[in-house]
């Protein structure tokens, strides 16, 4: 603790996160985020190729080219670009398998459903100008966050992911010639692996599932002779893509929006796995950081397009796998962009993906797709179940992508410039679900009148006026602590003629109230660094100090200690969530110049702020139209 708090300076050690680990480590940790990584990462250009019933060296190509761009779109995130470019945690880039369905759809839409080589210009023109929409439209994706919440996202991830499973039913009896028999034993032995090793494998071992997986089914099918590797001693040793490899780039109209849709589901979906990684290292996310890493999905998207790969984003395992490993630094993601780049240079090892068999993948393919359905209904559970706009969306938007998917000869009937949109359950349920939504909650008025949440529902504005003192009060305590006088005090000036009447009232009781109320209300409020290890209902509305990392957490513990040895009091300060602790640190050293009297009116301030901040949320919960989405992105607003 300082002996002068007026001359207190803060401190900024290094955060763990910019941390530079040892070379032995950094090269195991890296190797280790690789492991996690690669099954997810080879599927998607593997179910691509199938799809599009590409030959094996171009079924090569593609894997090595997602390698070496994985690797580049790591560093451009991890390690930045600029001042502009990359949010500069622990993540690893991958493939969004978000784009694997429409992207067959545009790959068999221009082809006449043969697929093929020539259908992957097409497919790479939606990629770039998907990845140049993303890169431009951050600074305003914000705005339209409100358009994609959870009853949207979780619906598009559902149909998504169910969608997908008819690409894994056909992998799993890809066999002609094979007795089905065969096919199901290596799928459903592999998929029996898969749980099996989900069931009982803990930790990062828990994460390798499907690379387990799909190493025993391939394994095994060597053994049997039903797998050959043929390709790889056919494959160079060495060799690089080059730019625009399969010609140049075609854009279709139909191909780009639908490619559009899935990079908006994407940045929401970034914008998600940057916060949590940001609680994971225990750094604070702002808006900002979010626009950081969507531009870096941006370029990495384009760049997948221009080196004949695909859309990027984070990759959520590798995200599980900071937390499990609790080593934070973003060095560490960078180690492991260096492996890719160096597995995306060898063909070989390409080639060794390529023979894995198609009931293996298959299986592979169908805990994955069957996982983005669940994310999907996790998703979905975030909203009002029992408002029945929400059932609409997600019933209506399903059923029309099950419709698609199990009779696709009903796009065939719809006119010919619609078939790019309608030609995939993905594609027509994504566009439901934004429709109706916007249907449902964006056009006309919406209900909601009550001010207040209470155990018995909401309260007007006329009741409000209605009640006697104690009610009153009890109705509004939530607005402070124990100490509730400025709510006695802002009973005497009924009525009140609209919200910010009553609010105002409110902000006067505590500013006026005698000064032994005034101390007792300040002590009601626990300090800020009390706060880090104490969970309060008193912080509700106030603070969101679990975003602290861990420099700005031993700031605040010195701040708080040289504000008490200052003025005897907590140091009580309102943090939003469009604030950013940093302002709050720098305010805290300025008020410990104050004199006793002017403190007592900035911390007599602070206080109100927060019982504005706790005002709004009450005027939120009284209306569950108004969803918790809102607030949840509140930062990049």
């Amino acid at each position: 603790m300082p002996t002068n708090p007026r001359s207190f300076v803060l401190t900024a050690p290094t955060h763990p996160v910019d941390a530079v680990p040892s070379a032995p480590k950094l090269a195991a940790l890296g190797l280790q985020h690789v492991l996690a990584f690669y099954a997810g990462a080879v599927i998607v250009p593997l179910l691509i190729a199938g799809s599009l019933n590409l030959d094996t060296a171009t079924t090569i190509h593609l894997i090595n080219a997602d390698l070496l761009t994985c690797g580049l779109a790591t560093i451009i995130q991890s390690v930045g670009l600029g001042k502009h470019i990359g949010v500069r945690l622990p993540i690893i880039q991958g493939v969004t398998t978000t784009a694997v369905a429409p992207i067959i759809a545009i790959g068999l839409g221009v082809s006449n459903g043969e697929g093929g080589v020539e259908s992957l210009p097409t497919v790479y023109g939606a990629v770039i100008a998907a990845g140049l929409f993303t890169f431009f439209a951050t600074p305003v994706f914000a705005r339209f966050l409100k358009f994609f919440p959870p009853v949207v996202t979780g619906t598009v991830l559902l149909v998504m992911g169910t969608s997908l499973l008819a690409v894994s039913a056909n992998d799993f009896v890809n066999y002609a010639d094979e007795p089905l028999a065969r096919d199901l034993a290596y799928g459903f032995g592999t998929l029996l692996l898969i749980v099996l090793v989900q069931r009982f494998f803990k930790g990062f071992l828990g994460t390798l599932s499907i690379l387990i997986g799909l190493v025993a089914g391939t394994l095994v099918a060597l053994a049997l002779g039903d797998a050959s590797l043929s390709a790889v001693g056919e494959a160079s040793a060495f060799g690089i893509t080059t730019p625009f490899y399969f010609g140049v780039p075609q854009f279709n109209a139909g191909a780009v929006l639908s490619m559009i849709v899935v990079m908006i589901i994407t940045m929401v979906e970034t914008t998600g796995d940057v916060f949590a990684t940001g609680e994971i290292v225990k750094k604070r996310i702002r808006r900002g950081d979010v626009q950081r890493a969507l531009r870096a999905d941006g370029l990495s998207t384009f760049l997948g397009g221009v080196m004949n790969s695909f859309p990027y984003t984070c990759f959520a395992q590798n995200v599980g796998l900071v937390r499990i490993t609790g080593v934070k630094s973003r060095w560490v993601a960078a180690s492991a962009a260096g492996f890719m780049i160096l597995l995306g240079l060898l063909p070989k090892a390409g080639a060794v993906v390529a023979s894995i068999p198609h009931p293996v993948l298959g299986a592979a393919s169908l805990a994955l797709f069957a996982n983005v359905a669940w994310v999907g209904l996790q998703t979905i559970a975030k909203t009002d179940l029992s408002d029945n706009r929400n059932a609409v969306i997600v019933t209506t938007a399903l059923g029309l992508a099950m419709l698609i998917t199990f009779k696709p000869s009903v796009a065939e009937a719809m006119p010919e410039w619609t078939r790019t949109f309608v030609s995939s359950g993905m594609s027509i349920g994504a566009i439901t679900a934004i429709i109706l939504n916007l249907l449902f909650f964006h056009v006309g008025r919406q209900s909601g009148s009550d001010v207040a949440r209470t155990s018995n529902g909401g309260v007007s504005l006329d009741e409000l006026n209605s009640m006697e003192r104690a009610e009153f009060v009890e109705t509004l305590a939530p607005l402070f602590n124990a100490q509730t006088w400025p709510l006695h005090d802002a009973w005497e000036s009924r009525p009140f003629s609209d919200i910010n009447d009553l609010r105002e009232a409110i902000q006067v009781a505590v500013l006026t109230g005698v000064s032994e109320q005034q101390a007792a209300l300040i002590r009601d409020y626990p300090d800020m660094a009390e706060l880090l290890t104490t969970e309060t209902s008193a912080a509700r509305g106030s603070l969101n100090l679990e975003d602290l990392d861990d420099v700005q957490t031993a700031q605040l513990l010195d701040l708080s200690a040289a504000y008490r040895e200052r003025f005897d009091l907590p140091f009580v300060s309102y943090l939003g969530t469009n604030d950013s602790i940093d302002t709050v640190l720098e305010a805290g050293v300025r008020r410990l110049a104050n004199s006793d009297a002017q403190e007592r009116r900035t911390v007599l301030s602070e206080i109100i702020e927060i019982a504005n901040d706790r005002f709004d949320l009450l005027l939120a919960d009284a209306n569950p139209v108004r969803s918790a989405w809102d607030r949840k992105f509140t930062e990049v607003e």
